[in-house]
């Protein structure tokens, strides 16, 4: 991670989809105090909120003993957002591409797409535990 962010929030949350609330409202506090424009605000909501989703599910498979931490990070151009699992990881450099034919039709594999594609960055640390997506002021 860059020297340049400074964490600016912090949350700490049960793996439990109820937690996705605490997120959004960690959003609408640092969007707002930052000046996100509604365009912005509507990736970054959805893709963070993917993210701590993912967490909950596949990291800590809604184990509610293990948590997830999510820290804001501001940056001089960007805002960054980390969520990291207590989970084993898994393997970023070779998913499935959701868009092939053999994949279209499932239910479930999109979530990192989204992510890719809403936010300006996403970068995968550790195991594939932790991601932080970065996203323009």
């Amino acid at each position: 991670m860059n020297q340049d962010y400074k964490i600016i929030e912090s949350l700490k949350l049960a793996s439990d989809v109820q937690s996705i609330a605490s997120v959004e409202k960690l959003i609408d506090k640092v969007c707002s105090k930052i000046g996100v424009n509604e365009e912005s605000y509507g990736n970054v909501l959805i893709a963070v909120t993917e993210a701590v989703n993912n967490a909950i599910q596949h990291g800590n498979k809604e184990d509610t003993n293990l948590k997830i931490d999510v820290s804001v990070l501001d940056g001089t151009h960007n805002i960054c957002f980390s969520v990291r699992d207590e989970g084993p990881g898994f393997d970023f450099n070779n998913l499935p591409d959701p868009t092939s034919p053999d994949n279209i039709l499932k239910e479930n594999g999109r979530g990192i797409f989204l992510m890719k594609n809403l936010a300006d960055k996403v970068e995968f640390t550790g195991e594939g535990n932790e991601v932080s997506l970065f996203f323009s002021k």
